[in-house]
């Protein structure tokens, strides 16, 4: 006679696992509150005091979503600690003990992010984009979530960030440091494309547009801005942006199985 192992390890197992470690952290409901309040209170202050200009050169949605630039940030530093920061206390050994396999535990944490961070950023980005037009009726920023693509472009705004959030998770699970992790998404995502930005090749020039902090801020676009993108490249700057993301955390789940811990 047989018996089935009470305890054996599923991927929902893990999922609830990797569940319970990030939402009881202070720190995460510390983050997702300040990144939540960043969206929309930024977007309002910057809307209430917008003079109106010429639409050519202020995307409507820019006003509204100032504080996306914030929660690009603090979203995916969330996202390093998530991973990195097992290493740094040390709880990873136990976690990959009781997940022999690994590489469930990884595709755990990208779920779990996305899981958290689509509907905040989706709601936040919806909300604040509402409350801004309050300020913004009337003015040539004026462009309501029933006008066309604007809801494309809020939920496309909520996918960058999310993309965002799980590529740095997968960094951190590559370096296994909280500040080599960081250090990578600001320095190597934010920074260095601005800086390859400036070599005077075409071919650089569009090859940056899919770069993950670019392709985000791309699939955000309603209206052609100078200098970016066109609005017509956001379906592939997303897809640019899911390739970032799966890539990088296969890359780091192949790595986990092979390397110690």
């Amino acid at each position: 006679m047989t018996t089935t192992a009470p305890y054996r390890v599923t991927q929902a197992r893990v999922l609830r696992s990797e569940w319970h470690k990030l939402t009881t952290l202070r720190s995460t409901w510390i983050t997702l509150l300040l990144s939540a309040v960043s969206i929309v209170g930024l977007g309002l202050v910057v809307s209430a005091h917008y003079e109106t200009g010429s639409r050519e050169f202020v995307d409507p949605l820019e006003l509204g979503l100032a504080g996306t630039q914030i929660a690009t940030i603090s979203l995916p530093v969330l996202g390093v600690l998530f991973t990195a920061g097992e290493y740094t206390t040390g709880t990873i050994r136990a976690t990959l003990t009781a997940v022999p396999r690994r590489t469930p535990v990884l595709w755990a944490k990208a779920g779990v992010l996305t899981a958290v961070v689509l509907p905040l950023a989706l709601v936040t980005c919806l909300a604040g984009h509402t409350l801004a037009q309050t300020f913004l009726t009337g003015t040539d920023q004026e462009a309501s979530v029933t006008d066309p693509d604007v809801l494309a472009a809020l939920a496309g705004t909520a996918a960058g960030i999310t993309a965002l959030t799980v590529f740095a998770m997968a960094l951190g699970a590559l370096l296994r440091s909280v500040a080599g992790g960081i250090g990578a998404f600001v320095g190597g995502v934010m920074v260095a494309p601005e800086v390859v930005a400036l070599i005077p090749v075409d071919a650089v020039d569009k090859a940056v547009e899919y770069f993950p902090a670019q392709a985000a801020g791309n699939v955000s676009t309603l209206d052609g801005v100078a200098g970016a993108p066109a609005p017509g490249l956001s379906l592939l700057a997303l897809l640019a942006l899911l390739l970032w993301a799966l890539g990088t955390t296969a890359g780091a789940a192949a790595l986990l199985r092979r390397r110690d811990v």
